[in-house]
This record gives C-alpha cells, sequence and structure tokens, in this order.
C-alpha cells in the first residue's frame, strides 16, 4: 500500500493537486461538519463584505461573468470562485478580473492543509483555498458558483447576502433527486432569512417558493417580478421598479443576462445604464457554444480550420436543448455538422443526444480518461440505442476523433465538439499540443 506524501510549500501546483485527488476516501462526499469546522478553525466564513451566491442546473457560469464584469467596471473588487476548470485549475479563482499565479495557490492550499482539523475532498479543499485568496486579496463582493445542488455544497457554509437560481432540470440524479421539486428544494438551501433571492428559472418548483416564504425571502421571480424579450435585434428588461430600454444582445445566454441584470437591480448600490451596456458587449464565457476564429488557430501550426468549429461544455439535457436550438439557427442547407462527442458515465445520455437527432450527421465517439469518464466504445453503444438511425463511429480518445474529423470536414462544414467539460478540454489541449 503506497503511503501518501503530503506536498510542501514549495512543491508545484500539479504536485498539490495530485494530493488533493488522493487526500479524501470519496470525491464526492455531501455534508458541510467537516469543511465548517475547517473554515471556522482559519477564520474563512466571511471571505467578503458581501456574497453572491449562485445556483441552477445551467447558466450559472455566463451569470456569474455578467455579474462579475458589471461589478468591475463599477469600481468595486470582486472575487469569482467556478467550477470545474476548462483547461488549468487557475481559471476556478478570479480577483479582480484575473487568474492567479500557481505559487498563489499554492501556498494557500499549504496553509490550508496545515492547519485543517478535517478530511476534506477537492472541492472542498479548493473551495476554502479560493475563500483564504478572497480575504488575502480585500474584496468588496465575491460570486460563488455552486458546485453541486446547494444545501451540501462546499461554497455553502457561507452566508450570502443574495442568492440566485438560473434553472432548475434534471442533473445529478444520485445527490439530488429525480424530479424538479427534489431538485429546487435542493438548490433553495441557498437561501438565507430575508435576503433578496433571484430566480431565472421560469417554470420555478413549488419547493422554491415555499423555502423563500419560510425564510421570508424578498423574492424575485421570472416572468412574476421581472421579465425580458430581444425585440428588433435589442434586448429589454423591465419590473416594476425599473426598464432597460435597446440593450444589446448580450454575448452570453439572453435567459442568464436577465437573471444577472435582476440581482444587479438587488445590490445596495446602484449600477449605471452604461454599465450595463458596455457589460452585455463585453460579458462572454469560454466554452458555451463559442466558435473558434482564425486567431484561435494561428498558433497551432499544421492544424487546418474548417469553416467553423464550436466548442460546447453542455452535458445535461437542459444544456442540450439550448445547444440544439442554436445550432439550427446556424445550420445552412446542404452543409453538414459533424460532432466530437462524449459524456461522463452518470449523464442522462439519451437526453442530451435526443435534442440534437435531426441536426448532427456523424457522431464521432470519443473515450475519456477521467473519473467517471467511459470509453468511446460505451459511448457509441449507448448512443445508436437512443438513434439508431445515426451515422456514428468510436475513438479511443478526443484526440484521435478530432484528427481525423479535421481531415475529413470540409470548409462549408462545421466541427461541434461538446459533451462534457473533459471532451472540450481534451480537445483544447490536442490544439495546444
Amino acid at each position: 500500500m503506497n503511503t501518501l506524501i503530503t506536498p510542501k510549500a514549495t512543491d508545484s501546483l500539479e504536485t498539490w493537486l495530485s494530493y488533493l485527488e488522493q487526500a479524501h476516501s470519496k470525491p464526492i462526499d455531501m455534508g458541510l461538519e467537516r469543511i465548517t469546522a475547517v473554515a471556522k478553525a482559519l477564520d474563512l466564513l466571511n471571505p467578503a463584505p458581501y456574497v453572491i451566491t449562485v445556483a441552477g442546473t445551467n447558466g450559472k457560469g455566463s451569470t456569474c461573468r455578467l455579474l462579475e464584469v458589471a461589478l468591475l467596471k463599477a469600481g468595486f473588487r470582486v472575487g469569482v470562485y467556478s467550477s470545474p476548470h476548462l483547461i488549468h485549475y487557475n481559471e476556478r479563482v478570479r480577483v479582480n478580473g484575473n487568474l492567479l499565479p500557481d505559487s498563489d495557490h499554492v501556498q494557500s492550499f499549504a496553509k490550508i492543509n496545515e492547519k485543517k482539523t478535517a478530511s476534506l475532498t477537492y472541492f472542498e479543499f479548493s473551495t476554502l483555498s479560493a475563500f483564504e485568496l478572497f480575504k488575502q486579496n480585500q474584496l468588496d463582493i465575491v460570486i460563488l458558483e455552486v458546485g453541486l445542488g446547494g444545501r451540501l455544497d462546499a461554497t455553502n457554509i457561507v452566508n450570502s447576502n443574495l442568492a440566485i437560481i438560473t434553472s432548475i432540470d434534471i442533473d445529478h440524479v444520485a445527490f439530488l433527486g429525480d424530479n424538479r421539486e427534489d431538485i429546487g428544494r435542493e438548490k433553495a438551501g441557498i437561501f438565507r432569512e430575508k435576503i433578496p433571492v433571484i430566480i431565472g428559472e421560469p417554470d420555478c418548483p413549488n419547493s422554491i417558493r415555499e423555502i423563500a416564504e419560510s425564510l421570508s425571502c424578498n423574492a424575485f421571480y421570472r416572468n412574476q417580478d421581472w421579465q425580458f424579450e430581444i425585440k428588433n435585434n435589442l434586448f429589454h428588461w423591465t419590473s416594476k421598479e425599473r426598464s432597460f430600454k435597446d440593450l444589446p444582445v448580450p454575448l452570453i445566454p439572453i435567459p442568464n443576462a436577465g437573471t444577472a441584470l435582476a440581482a444587479l437591480m438587488q445590490l445596495p448600490v446602484e449600477i449605471d445604464e452604461q454599465i450595463i451596456r458596455e457589460a452585455f458587449l463585453e460579458a462572454q464565457m469560454i466554452g458555451r457554444f463559442q466558435t473558434l476564429t482564425d486567431k484561435d488557430f494561428e498558433k497551432f501550426s499544421g492544424r487546418k480550420p474548417v469553416a467553423k468549429v464550436i466548442i460546447d461544455v453542455g452535458h445535461n439535457p437542459h444544456a442540450a436543448r439550448y445547444l440544439a436550438d442554436k445550432l439550427a439557427e446556424l445550420k445552412q442547407t446542404n452543409q453538414k455538422i459533424y460532432t466530437v462527442f462524449s459524456a461522463l458515465e452518470d449523464k442522462d445520455l439519451s437526453g442530451i443526444v435526443e435534442p440534437l437527432e435531426h441536426l448532427i450527421d456523424e457522431w464521432h465517439c470519443a473515450g475519456l480518461d477521467c473519473w467517471r469518464g467511459q470509453s468511446g466504445e460505451a459511448v457509441l453503444s449507448k448512443l445508436v440505442k437512443v438513434l439508431p438511425n445515426s451515422t456514428a463511429c468510436s475513438y479511443e480518445n478526443v484526440a484521435t476523433a478530432s484528427l481525423v474529423l479535421f481531415e475529413k470536414a470540409t470548409k462549408q462544414d462545421i466541427v461541434l465538439v461538446f459533451g462534457s467539460f473533459h471532451t472540450v478540454a481534451d480537445f483544447m489541449l490536442w490544439l495546444e499540443q
């Protein structure tokens, strides 16, 4: 039996991350007792004077991003904690819009490891590290993207000043339940007594309303207290208190922009309309229906970009339906869409692929070498059961599938890489290498 060696403060970030992956008996260990005890010991329960917590099935990252850009433009010192990272761990923590160097993360890990009073999972450890880094940087506002659910998520040890639920759909069934009411109840675990809560889900489960009422939260519901529309290719948002007309169409998914704007309206300070306009034009997310440009390929010698290469980290039915709508708007007559696709073994593969059945011309199923990853053959076997008339094949990994498609696709075609953060990350690493 190998003894796990504790890293030193002088070791690399890669060494520390390898240690964190093995330091606890279970990758996911729901419950807040252990992490709360460590946070108290390290005085990390108040990482900033004002905390915004963002939960939901989809849309968390882009909602956080628009809030971040607007608040930075308004002159606040802002921190954001999000997960998972796409390529590099450092992406999980942003301070004033910037990523931090490896050394900052390593020093934070070492401090927590030295003083921790309980065993922690990778996510719990990284959450505490983010809080430590935020506290060191003396921020005004911290935005926390909830990792899984809400009630028992590591981020929920902090009492937030404003809570957001972006959307509710079926995902993480083993941990959150197999119906929207149970999932909504878990997400609403981020609510605190008498704070503002923003609900971006138009079909709000009763469980969320019940918890908001029981805590006397100031709840603001989409299509009840605020709404938005796109008209004449401009974005319009209204509530009883305030309205915005003729804003530019945002670069992030429109419902998430509406939700973020609703949240900005509930802050204890007023955000100028010009700041909101600028944020709509600038805030965007890597890996969310992102079209790679010629500039993205300039540094990749020997790679041949096809007409469009789109990457998307959608990995549940809700995200797949959004992806299908966007592709349907984009796809031209006689244009083929080839996809490099993979999903983790616990995901609802049927719900992910069915919305795309009539849009994807060829499925190239790739294996993922990660926790909960599965072989390309396993993905293919599941896919052909759901889409028996589809054209599909399998590969050992994303790199092999990508190489084949870059040789096969013509200038008029689209290559879509989607199905998991890991799928897109493996593709981007292949491009880098």
